[in-house]
């Protein structure tokens, strides 16, 4: 512990990291004994501290220790059970736990020890419930038919010996009239620790196999949906190869609307698809550490998962992969038909500014004609003032000949006037630049 002092200072999520992998370790069991698990979802926007304020609230009830605040998981024993609860990231776990067994070791299940007002008003909604009964094995050889009539109603079991032939666990993944489904596992000589895995195990595969499976209807929702879009990307890039300069903005206004519609259900559906494939891999790694050996006549969890699961899976992977490629699709679609629009453009801006250039060269011609007839009238208005001044020289006795005079102006004044309008035009053109 000295050495503490002579390290920089830690992390501030150095220990909540570290303690993060000995979080929810899983309950020590002892057959025999009843085990009620269910899992909420909580309302959509509720706050996440509902659950560990209702915790807190039956702690305070029997007067046994609640967790604190801020606590996502808490383990206690609350007298007559012992209460395990867990939040996660959508939903909550509760697990009652009560030792001990009756003939039917189903008859007197461990939630019958809750309150029930307490129970009716915990928040969200119910996506998972399991009855398990941990029994000791009473030896002789397994009937799974006479197991299916005395604790399943009958119907057709799977299991399988577990934990290297240390205990058997049975189900059938129904759902009966109480809302539970049932686990019965038979302990050969666990330790409580292995015991408590392997109800633990068996309670995840059941609750992850259903919140994997949350997506599978957004799957069949989605598929009308984007065969609809596919034949709408289908008919826009059939109008692309013969459409005209007119149709191009028509198109681009579809394909946008197209594409903001597929974004928008992407957005919507991306999570559920993610989630879901995380799930199925927690089914899949639990079926795993359970290290399954079949029991003659029965299927296997893997067997069953694989068989019944996989397919919608498979779907909903296949139905986020489709979204993805449409998306692509349209963006390509989108790039080409920009760059189509594109050239028209310009097509168009050329032919504008060939049309402006013609326009330019007429006005230069116009303002030099214009130019040159001024040259001419003011050359004419000068002269004449001129003349007029020469006749009045001539009349005074000068000797002067109006007529030469005037004739010989006329070159003179014309030239200086062309300068003069040719300096003015230059200096304006020079300001202009």
């Amino acid at each position: 512990m000295t050495e503490a002092r002579f390290l920089p200072a830690s992390h501030p999520l150095r220990r909540e990291l570290n303690d993060e992998v000995h979080a929810r370790p899983p309950e020590a069991l002892s057959p025999p004994c009843r085990i009620s698990h269910f899992a909420l979802i909580p309302p959509e926007g509720a706050p996440r501290e509902q659950t560990l304020a209702a915790v807190q609230d039956l702690a305070a009830r029997v007067g046994a220790a609640g967790p604190p605040a801020g606590a996502s998981h808490h383990s206690a024993d609350f007298g007559p059970f012992r209460l395990k609860w867990e939040r996660h990231t959508e939903f909550s776990r509760f697990m009652i736990i009560a030792p001990g067994a009756t003939d039917d070791p189903f008859g007197a299940p461990a939630l019958g020890l809750l309150p029930e007002d307490w129970v009716s008003a915990l928040p969200g909604q119910v996506i998972a419930a399991q009855h398990v009964a941990l029994m000791p094995d009473p030896g002789g050889t397994l009937d799974p038919a006479a197991l299916s009539m005395r604790h399943f109603a009958g119907n057709h079991l799977l299991g399988a010996d577990v934990s290297a032939g240390r205990a058997v666990a049975i189900t059938d993944f129904r759902i009966r009239e109480d809302g539970f489904s049932r686990i019965l596992v038979l302990d050969r000589g666990t330790g409580e620790r292995q015991a408590g895995r392997i109800v633990q195990r068996l309670l995840e595969i059941d609750t992850y196999r259903v919140t994997a499976l949350l997506a599978f209807p957004l799957a069949r929702e989605l598929a009308p949906v984007l065969g609809a879009q596919e034949r709408e990307l289908a008919a826009i890039t059939d109008a692309l190869v013969d459409c005209g300069e007119n149709d191009e903005p028509v198109l681009l206004d579809r394909l946008t609307r197209l594409a903001a519609e597929i974004e928008s259900g992407e957005a919507r559906s991306r999570y559920r698809f993610s989630a879901a494939s995380a799930y199925y891999e927690i089914v899949r790694q639990r079926i795993a550490d359970l290290r399954e050996e079949r029991i003659e006549g029965l299927q296997t969890f893997h067997e069953f998962i694989e068989r019944r699961m996989a397919p919608a899976m498979n779907t909903c992977i296949a139905m986020g992969q489709r979204q993805v490629m449409l998306s692509q699709r349209v963006a390509r679609a989108t790039q080409l038909l920009s760059t189509r629009v594109g050239v028209t453009r310009e097509r168009q801006n050329q032919s504008l500014l060939a049309s402006m250039d013609r326009r330019a060269k007429l006005q230069l011609r116009l303002q030099q004609t214009v130019e040159g007839l001024s040259v001419a009238a003011i050359t004419y208005y000068l002269v004449g003032l001129i003349a007029y001044a020469a006749k009045s020289a001539a009349e005074g006795g000068l000797p002067v000949r109006a007529d030469i005079v005037t004739g010989l102006a006329v070159p003179l004044v014309a030239a200086a006037v062309w300068l003069g309008t040719r300096r003015v035009r230059r200096r304006m053109e020079r300001e202009d630049t």
